[in-house]
């Protein structure tokens, strides 16, 4: 604490990220990222960019990312908008467009990150509660002010059908709808398809689970073009370049590679739904995934000891010290073998 910190700075409550551990050996689930690399095609065109051209500034529209994005989703350059990582994407998001006279409304159980961005630009929010499911009710989402929430949620996997978002998009017309897909590409519909039809939504989605670049901090969102003008002059009064010359190139080649792509988010589901059938078979119960994770509780054991328990057997997953939820493990998806170890050390646990 300083003398010289601003008002707001005194009342922040930072956003704390899952551990980053330096520990040999470690099978590292806490973190939701992709047990698999970037694509071969990603990684030759990050190579191919490191080059006498780094003494140049970026493209500061990134618009060969942004013509990458339209194609893939079948839209114009004018609905993309580019940033570095979608925490930035919601940053921007939050400042441009979710400031208003109601409060903005989000799951009570949701990314912890959106309280931390009402508190940096002084919005004011309503959480709203998961029903007894951990679903969200959209009835508790009509007549308010903006709205924003994951799809699929985190941490609990559950998806959202996209017929819901409509009828949500519908009956509330003068509000701003953001849905964040950071997950959607394991199981999902993305509501990118509908923007054609609904100004006021924005989808925002990020390169760095599904297209395994957590380390290049790539994201985007996708609007109507008033929403994304908006998201621009934010971003022109932040950072003029925000993403770098080799984000940009591999970025591009990811989405070109959907081959690769489609593979190893098939893989994923895979282990997902085989290693919530082995957690059931150890008496778990296991929330409806359609996400990289799963999160799950064990009706006799406390969900802080197995996760400590675990971590001595170097292993990690994420443990979240919330109400209703103190009970639950999210437990991203590895691969195949680093799934076998968990539960070979789950059994052991549970049997000790």
């Amino acid at each position: 604490m300083s003398r010289f910190w601003s008002p707001v700075v005194h009342t922040l409550t930072p956003y704390t990220p899952g551990e980053q551990p330096k520990i040999t050996n470690l099978i590292k689930l806490n973190t939701n990222e992709n047990p698999y690399g970037p694509s071969p095609k990603a990684i030759a065109a990050m190579q191919a960019a490191v080059n006498d051209h780094l003494r140049l500034y970026p493209d500061p529209n990134g618009d060969a990312l942004k013509d990458a994005v339209a194609a893939y989703y079948d839209v114009a350059r004018a609905n993309v908008f580019v940033g570095n990582s979608s925490d930035e994407v919601l940053a921007h998001t939050f400042q441009a467009l979710l400031k208003h006279d109601k409060p903005l409304l989000f799951p009570d159980i949701s990314y912890s990150f959106y309280p931390v961005y009402c508190g940096l630009y002084g919005i004011e929010y309503r959480a709203v509660p998961l029903n007894g499911a951990f679903e969200i009710d959209t009835a508790d989402y009509v007549d308010g002010g903006a709205i924003i929430f994951p799809n699929p949620n985190a941490p609990t996997g559950i998806l959202m059908p996209l017929e819901q978002i409509e009828a949500l998009l519908k009956a509330n017309p003068g509000q701003v709808l953001v849905v964040d897909e950071a997950y959607v590409d394991f199981g999902g519909v993305s509501a990118i398809s509908l923007i054609k039809r609904y100004d006021n939504l924005l989808v925002v989605q990020t390169l760095s689970k599904s297209r395994s670049l957590a380390g290049l901090r790539v994201g985007f969102a996708v609007g109507h073009p008033d929403l994304i003008a908006g998201l621009e002059r934010v971003k022109n009064s932040f950072n003029s370049y925000p993403l770098d010359r080799v984000a940009l190139a591999g970025a591009v080649a990811a989405f070109e590679d959907k081959g690769y792509f489609d593979q190893t988010c098939a893989a994923i589901n895979t282990s997902r739904d085989t290693l919530t059938g082995h957690l059931k078979q150890l008496g778990f119960e296991v929330l409806p995934s359609k996400a990289n994770f799963i999160f799950a509780r064990h009706p006799e054991h406390d969900a802080a000891k197995l996760a400590q328990a675990l971590r001595e057997r170097a292993i990690l997953v994420r443990h979240f010290k919330q109400p209703r939820i103190e009970q639950f493990l999210r437990i991203s998806i590895g691969t195949d073998a680093e799934c076998t170890a968990l539960v070979d050390a789950l059994t052991s646990i549970l049997h000790a």
